[in-house]
Formats: structure tokens, C-alpha cells, sequence
């Protein structure tokens, strides 16, 4: 009996043992290799510069594209469900669906993606930006990585593993400069090794009338609970202003990870449904500026199980910015019952005053 309990006393030590050599090393391994941008940094632009003239009326489209991992069949771990990698049909499928969509709108000027992978386990290492400047031939793009790890070790019996995700922008018009501008919202060390370093990506293009357009790709923190997107929008908020004080028409698009100040989180409850509660944006940022949104369509829905129209909580956290020179056309959410992705696109249209 004494000499079972040695050998088993022996067992668990070896396995402390190799358990805190795992994490000793994947803990050195993700500083060695933790991504470092810098607070501004160029961004090389890729694909064709088709058409120098810009327009008085131009479109647009965002998208979170949820790494092509989340439809509608799909939960996630980090939300309450189960999923860490989708099934390859799934990502496949959903993949299809996203590029299928953004080639049924050819007359898009600017298309501004969200969560877009270069090289990831979870996306079963399929680059979706060349996969789709291939499916896209008359746009030119620019990618920034705001999500570059090299082994996330967590969940430990099922890891998420190696990720370069980001943003990116597929545009029709020749573009002057891409730069890629770093947002506050570090978790502390060692967790910071292991989540998003988030940024917006601007881009800067030549109108006939000697202003510039200023298009801005951007991405606000999740799971923060507010603390990290008011700094992000102060840094923003900067941005924006300097350039629309040179007279820029300025333009922001993308999952800002908070409602519209004036929108009822109620608006898409269906009975029985559980209430949640979203941020919201301050009421009084940048009054004079205009928000777009569509209040009729949800954009976001939760993943804590499959969608299910009647049970899944849903609710509005990707719209457009623009400065006061910008006129609001219309804009529009784009209903596909959340089939590729937990997020839904949104069109617009404006026109330069």
C-alpha cells in the first residue's frame, strides 16, 4: 500500500513537473515573439489603383467576418459555448457565402473587413485577404494584423493555437497612403502575450477638388466592459478631428463593440428572451457628426449556442462614422440570418458636400 502511494505521489510530481515546463516555455516563447507595432506605421498597399477620380457619391460596406468560423450554426467557447475550431466544411461554407456576397455588390467603392485571416488554426490556414483581392479584381487593399500570436495555449485539451488576424480594406480608387494607427487597451503581462493589439487602419485618398478622403477601418475591444474602448475613442477622436480641421472628408467604418448612443437595445427581444446589456456610445462624442446605422436589422448576434431567430439575442455594434462635410445617402444592413458569420454587413452610400 505505502510503496502505491509512492508510486502515485511520484506520478503527479513528474506531471507538475512537465505541466510547469509547458508553461514555462510557452510563456518564454510568446514574449520572445510577441508583436510589437509601433504607434504609426505605413502599411503596403497591394492589388490594382483603378481609378484616380473620386466621385461626389460613393459606397461602402463593412463586415466583421468572424475568422469565417461563426455561422449560424456555430456557438463559442468564450461566450458560454463549446466551438474553439469550426468544422473545415463550416469555415469552407462560410467562407464561400462571405466572398460570394462581397462579389454580388461589384459597384462597392470601399469594402472594410473586420477579423480577417492571413494564417490561423482556426481558419485551417486558408489566407482569406488573397483569397479575396483573387475574387475581387478590380480592387487594390491593404491588410494590418491587430491579432498576431504565434501559440494561444487556452482552451489547454483543445487550443486555439497560432493566429494572424486583422483588418483589412478593399478599394477602387487610387490611394495616396496606408497607415496603421495603434489604439490603447494592453491587458497586463502575461495575458497581454495572448490577446489582440488593437488598431485602426486609415487610408488617405485624393479627391478632385484638392481634399483628401480619410477612410478609417476600425475595431473596438470586446470583453473589456468598457475600460478600453473610452481611451480607443479619445485616440480616434483626435485623429478625426485633425483631419477634419484640414478639410478632409472623413469617413469611419467597422465593429465599434458598443451600440449607437440612440439605439434601443430592446429593438430586436423577442418574448422570452433574456435582456442584455450592451455599452453605449457617449452621447456626447463628436455631437455634430452623423452615425449610420440601420436600427431594422441587428448586426451582431451572441454565441452561446447555435442562431436561432426566436432565442438568440441580437443587437446593432457595426456602423459608420462621418464628419460634417459627409452627406448620408442612405445605409442599410444586409439580413443573411447571420449564415457566415456573427456579424451581418452593412451598405452605405454618401456624398461629399
Amino acid at each position: 500500500m505505502k510503496s502505491m502511494i509512492l508510486f502515485i505521489l511520484k506520478l503527479l510530481l513528474i506531471a507538475f513537473i512537465i505541466a510547469a515546463f509547458l508553461f514555462a516555455f510557452t510563456i518564454v516563447q510568446a514574449t520572445l515573439t510577441d508583436y510589437q507595432p509601433e504607434e504609426v506605421e505605413e502599411v503596403a498597399l497591394a492589388g490594382k489603383d483603378i481609378n484616380t477620380k473620386v466621385p461626389q457619391e460613393l459606397s461602402f460596406l463593412i463586415w466583421n467576418l468572424g475568422f469565417a468560423g461563426f455561422g449560424s450554426e456555430s456557438d463559442f467557447f468564450y461566450d458560454g459555448g463549446k466551438m474553439v475550431t469550426p468544422k473545415k466544411q463550416w469555415s469552407f461554407k462560410n467562407f464561400k457565402g462571405i466572398t460570394k456576397t462581397l462579389q454580388s455588390t461589384p459597384q462597392t467603392d470601399f469594402i472594410l473587413l473586420q477579423e480577417i485571416d492571413t494564417r490561423a488554426k482556426r481558419s485551417w490556414y486558408i489566407n482569406h485577404v488573397s483569397r479575396l483581392a483573387e475574387a475581387l479584381p478590380n480592387y487594390n487593399y491593404a491588410f494590418t494584423p491587430n491579432f498576431k500570436v504565434e501559440h494561444i495555449p487556452y482552451p489547454f485539451f483543445n487550443p486555439v493555437g497560432d493566429v494572424e488576424s486583422g483588418l483589412a480594406t478593399y478599394s477602387r480608387y487610387q490611394i495616396k497612403e496606408n497607415t496603421r494607427h495603434k489604439l490603447p487597451g494592453k491587458y497586463k503581462w502575461p495575458l497581454s502575450l495572448f490577446f489582440l493589439d488593437r488598431c485602426f487602419l486609415m487610408q488617405r485618398i485624393p479627391t478632385q477638388n484638392g481634399k483628401e478622403l480619410i477612410v478609417i477601418n476600425t475595431h473596438k475591444s470586446a470583453y473589456d466592459k468598457g475600460r478600453f474602448k473610452q481611451h480607443q475613442m479619445e485616440v480616434l477622436k483626435t485623429t478625426l478631428l485633425e483631419e477634419y480641421d484640414k478639410g478632409n472628408y472623413v469617413i469611419v467604418g467597422g465593429d465599434w463593440n458598443q451600440c449607437p448612443n440612440s439605439f434601443d437595445q430592446n429593438t430586436f427581444l423577442k418574448p422570452g428572451m433574456t435582456p442584455e446589456t450592451e455599452a453605449c456610445l457617449d452621447p456626447n462624442y463628436l455631437p455634430d457628426w452623423q452615425w449610420a446605422f440601420d436600427p431594422t436589422i441587428p448586426s451582431n448576434r451572441k454565441l452561446y449556442k447555435p442562431f436561432n431567430i426566436d432565442k438568440t439575442f441580437c443587437t446593432l455594434l457595426d456602423y459608420y462614422l462621418l464628419s460634417p462635410n459627409v452627406e448620408l445617402v442612405m445605409v442599410k444592413g444586409i439580413d443573411q440570418q447571420f449564415a457566415y458569420s456573427d456579424h451581418q454587413p452593412v451598405f452605405m452610400k454618401v456624398r461629399l458636400k
